[in-house]
């Protein structure tokens, strides 16, 4: 049996660009401004997975996107290999817990 695939794109290599359409990519990247903004507003930061090279560009103009909104820079870090944290100055990486007393 024969199918025909309509809409079907090939995905291009890592260093390819987005395969979204400009739009597709101004609408993703104002969605995340809203929805990312509005957590770092409220705690000061907040970890976003971004699996490829071309999410975690997305993830960085986000928070330069963010930093010139509210004047006050927005500082992306590596969490792991797929995922970013977006966090406000003094909000960042928190320190290992208190270790564990042995028994």
């Amino acid at each position: 049996m024969t199918r025909e695939l309509y809409n079907v794109r090939l995905v291009p290599a890592e260093d390819a660009p987005t395969p979204l359409t400009d739009e597709e990519e101004q609408r993703a990247r104002t969605t995340l401004f809203h929805d990312l903004g509005r957590v770092i507003g409220d705690r000061g930061w907040v970890r976003f997975p971004a699996y490829s090279r071309e999410e975690r560009r997305r993830l960085v103009a986000v928070a330069q996107r963010l930093s010139a909104h509210w004047g006050c820079e927005v500082r992306v870090e590596a969490e792991d290999h797929c995922a970013l944290r977006l966090f406000l100055p003094g909000h960042g990486p928190q320190a290992p817990g208190p270790s564990v007393p042995p028994s």
